[in-house]
């Protein structure tokens, strides 16, 4: 998810192979150990990288997890490169899909504006920013899902640990990208979770808007969740994500 990197899913990783499922994570371009280019912070180039490193790896019966932004990724990469049949299963959790810029054709969305700020107020002061956006992720001083302040801080040497153009060209991305035609093409088990409570990506601008394009996907809402619900709610979104994995999910 934007702007963390692989690290994010330690408490995924602490727990998921206790249940013989084997977890990978990656830092997509621009973050983390990752190399960071000037260019490439699109979606098309997301699912292309995405596609070199489960061909890389030889990765069979995938179930592919993406959080957040993560979301944009799945949904792009299913829809044009899964003819080999990598994936067998998909997730978009806190998901950005399937579009957030608020259009004629979308008004569920949000306006052009709110990303406007958002860049600059990174252009400007990327650790306030960051750490402003992270109190609101995990729902800080909203909800009583304690995250402690040495949590934030943690979380927010993540998120700077990024090229700064990268975090600011990803955001681009993130928010104007239209997944809706991407998702009317995937073919395979879909799982959705998202928090009624997400101030970060409204639930109303996305998950309920996604089911709508994935009408058979498996839809779950965390009535007290935000955005950050896999480490404010982790124990509920393990087992979710186990029980899914395991599932005989059929398309």
């Amino acid at each position: 998810g934007w702007p963390l990197n692989y690290q994010m899913w330690e408490y995924q990783l602490n727990e998921l192979p206790k249940h013989n499922i084997r977890v990978i994570t990656y830092d997509r371009r621009g973050f983390g150990l990752s190399s960071r280019p000037w260019n490439g912070y699109d979606y098309d180039t997301f699912a292309a990288d995405l596609q070199l490193l489960l061909k890389e790896l030889d990765l069979t019966d995938v179930t592919l997890v993406g959080f957040s932004m993560g979301g944009g990724e799945v949904a792009r990469y299913l829809s044009k490169y899964n003819q080999d049949g990598r994936v067998t299963k998909g997730a978009l959790v806190s998901s950005v899909t399937p579009y957030l810029l608020k259009t004629d054709d979308n008004p569920s969305g949000l306006p052009q504006e709110q990303f406007d700020t958002m860049q600059e107020e990174l252009e400007a002061d990327r650790p306030k920013f960051l750490a402003g956006f992270g109190k609101m992720f995990y729902g800080v001083g909203f909800f009583n899902h304690p995250v402690s302040d040495e949590f934030l801080q943690h979380d927010l040497s993540m998120t700077l640990d990024s090229a700064g153009y990268a975090t600011i060209k990803v955001m681009q991305a993130w928010a104007t990208t239209d997944f809706r035609s991407d998702l009317a093409q995937i073919k395979v088990p879909m799982l959705v979770i998202h928090g009624k409570e997400d101030k970060t990506v409204p639930i109303e601008a996305s998950a309920e808007e996604t089911i709508k394009h994935v009408p058979k996907a498996e839809y779950i809402v965390y009535d007290d969740a935000p955005h950050g619900l896999f480490y404010t709610h982790k124990e509920r979104f393990n087992e979710d994500i186990i029980n899914f994995v395991n599932s005989k999910s059929v398309f």
